[in-house]
């Protein structure tokens, strides 16, 4: 045999030794399900890091392409044009989504992306995801005719909510609606005519990055530096018995990672699979409503596939150097305190620099800066590095004392516990390392509750109480007094009122319109002419609304009136009214049908909003990205004490 052959031999005997040796080794089990689990969460978390840059880049590109150019020229120059504008919309305690108004000039005028046909009009392009969320509203009716859906290139990701709606009037040139030539300009411009809410409410990219460093790559960090050392006594002796045979470098190399080399693989493998399979199919991702499109992650395929391999070395760098040198004392009983431990001092001195760094750092920057949020977080990964370290030497500090009082007191147990609690305080920094890292990552999901804000909160009790037995309809674009006299006539079982805020007809206080039936339902006199009463006596339902609408609990000067006056007040789209409508038998109302209604009576519908929906509404997309960190904090409930 040659001696590339023996060389080759002896590399396969000392791997098989190390692969032996794992099995049979003290805690095997432990430090076999600990490196398997480093190793997949690492690779996980690296792919992850690619999979934010793949979506990011990729849903910047569609909404690019999908961004309406503006004519260079004069309008008469532009007859090939599409009339464009965009709302909004939401479903009920869900968040915002656009609803893009479109129509030619002329038929041959161009489409957005994901539109293979003009719809007729009053008829509607809705996306998969919107339909199929709105299916128990009907939202297949809303708008109209339901044409099509929105092709996969017309959206900048499989879960985005979209519309596409043709007016049955068509779109008429007016200051609030633009007129595009095509789709696609150059990055950054015309940013303010892009259908979509993606832009203004997603994160950062380099925020979720770090999260995601500091919510999986950090604790998989961690838990490998924990799996390396696991039954380390047994390797140590190991190690010398081997450097006492002549055994090279090289050699108890090749052992450590035969022993290392078989649940870091099986890890990867793993990690492996699950990136395959979010490269060839869209992937949802547990615990949100998120769905990560494989179109987005494709081009980023090659760094995706290497990082379970960068993973899988990342772990045998680590681990098997740590298993190479012959330590000092690896034999004997006795308890003994290895050079090993001289770094764990180190790092619990800087722990109480860390948490405050983390509490009070971010206090040092204002609170819209970047360094500030930075600040916290690297205060935070600080913390699950050295909060072991420090709870290992205290631990080792309050043995020492439990050994002298063992001593003093003829107690042979608690001698023994208290020096050997003395002597390993690695091995319970170790041992708490898990525990700790769990309890930092639940305090770090309820502090993203905390997101959400007080006046989102205010919004949501306040929807408890009244809950939508009083909302607010605001027609878009000019109404004519009949289109608005014949919602109300179809609005059925519904009564109509307007609130004008002071100054409004010269009047000194909020006055509600509304004829006595209106007014019996909120409790309210009907007088002849008008009459003055407390806003803060009246019906909770008309206090909410005010409270919310025009920012105000002042006196009320009620006008009773008939329907065609109130429909004359109402008309205006910036008169400075708000009407709303309510049942006379307390009921709740209908939000999705008042807006197919509106939809059938207005040009472009109506926003229909109960008391405070707007504000709560505003803070869902912050609701949405802390799913994860709610989905977190579900996980580590079940291994919390």
């Amino acid at each position: 045999m040659t001696r590339a052959g023996d060389i080759l031999n002896l590399a396969r005997r000392l791997l098989a030794i190390g692969r032996v040796a794992g099995r049979r080794a003290e805690a095997g089990g432990v430090r076999f399900l600990a490196l398997l689990l480093a190793t997949l969460f690492l690779a996980l978390g690296l792919g992850s890091l690619v999979a934010v840059h793949a979506v990011y880049a990729g849903k910047e590109e569609r909404r690019t392409a999908r961004t309406p150019i503006a004519p260079a020229g004069a309008l008469e120059h532009a007859p090939d044009a599409t009339m464009w504008l965009v709302g909004a919309d939401w479903l009920e305690d869900e968040r915002r989504f656009s609803v893009v108004y479109i129509s030619p000039r002329r038929g041959d005028a161009p489409l957005p992306p994901g539109l293979d046909r003009w719809p007729a009009p009053g008829e509607a392009v809705l996306s998969p995801a919107l339909r199929k969320a709105g299916a128990g509203e009907d939202i297949d009716h809303r708008y109209g005719r339901l044409a099509g859906v929105i092709g996969e290139d017309g959206l900048d990701e499989p879960s985005e909510w979209l519309a596409y709606v043709r007016p049955r009037d068509d779109l008429k040139p007016d200051r609030f609606i633009d007129v595009v030539t095509g789709f696609g300009p150059p990055a950054g411009r015309y940013a303010g005519l892009e259908p979509g809410s993606g832009r203004q409410d997603d994160k950062p990219e380099w925020m979720f990055q770090a999260a995601i460093v500091g919510m999986l790559v950090l604790p998989a960090v961690a838990l490998l530096l924990v799996a390396a050392r696991t039954g380390s006594h047994a390797r140590d002796r190991r190690t010398a018995l081997v450097a006492a045979l002549g055994g090279r470098r090289l050699d108890r190399t090749l052992i450590a990672i035969g022993e290392a080399g078989p649940p870091a693989a099986l890890g990867a493998v793993v990690s492996a699979v699950a990136i395959a399979a979010a490269l060839l199919h869209d992937f949802h991702v547990p615990c949100t409503d998120y769905i990560l499109s494989s179109s987005h992650l494709r081009p980023y395929g090659w760094a995706a596939v290497l990082a379970p391999l960068a993973a899988l070395l990342a772990v045998l760098t680590v681990v098997a150097p740590a298993d190479l040198a012959p330590r000092r004392g690896a034999s004997g009983t006795r308890p003994h305190r290895t050079s090993r431990s001289t770094w764990l001092p180190r790092l619990a001195v800087l722990c109480p620099l860390a948490i405050i760094l983390a509490v009070r750092g971010p206090d040092l920057f204002p609170s819209d800066s970047v360094a500030r949020t930075l600040t916290s977080w690297a205060g935070i990964a600080a913390t699950v590095l050295t909060l072991p370290a420090a709870i290992g030497v205290i631990t080792a500090k309050a043995g020492n004392l439990l050994a002298r009082r063992g001593r003093a007191h003829g107690l042979p147990g608690t001698l023994i516990a208290g020096r050997r609690a003395g002597a390993h305080p690695g091995g319970t920094a170790r041992l708490v390392t898990g525990v700790s890292i769990a309890l930092i990552v639940l305090m770090q999901a309820i502090a993203w509750q905390g997101l959400f804000g007080s006046q989102a909160t205010e919004a949501r009790e306040t929807l408890d109480r009244v809950g939508r037995g009083i909302v607010t309809v605001g027609a878009r674009g000019d109404v004519a007094p009949t289109a608005m006299a014949d919602f109300l006539a179809r609005a059925r079982d519904t009564e109509g009122v307007l609130l004008a805020p002071p100054g409004f007809a010269k009047n000194k206080y909020v006055t509600l319109y509304a004829d006595c039936a209106a007014l019996t339902a909120l409790h309210l006199p009907c007088p002849a002419h008008e009459a003055r009463v407390d806003a803060l006596t009246a019906d909770p339902r008309l206090r909410e609304l005010m409270r919310w609408t025009l920012r105000t609990d002042s006196t009320l000067l009620i006008r009773r009136t008939d329907d065609r006056r109130l429909a004359e007040l109402a008309a205006p789209a910036d008169g400075g009214t708000i009407l709303a409508v309510l049942r006379p038998d307390g009921r709740e109302l209908s939000a999705p049908a008042l807006k197919r209604l509106s939809y059938e009576v207005f040009p472009r519908g109506a926003a229909v909003r109960a008391p405070g929906e707007n504000e709560l509404i505003a803070g869902i997309p912050i609701a949405t990205r802390g799913a994860g960190a709610r989905c977190s904090e579900s996980s580590a409930s079940r291994y919390s004490p």
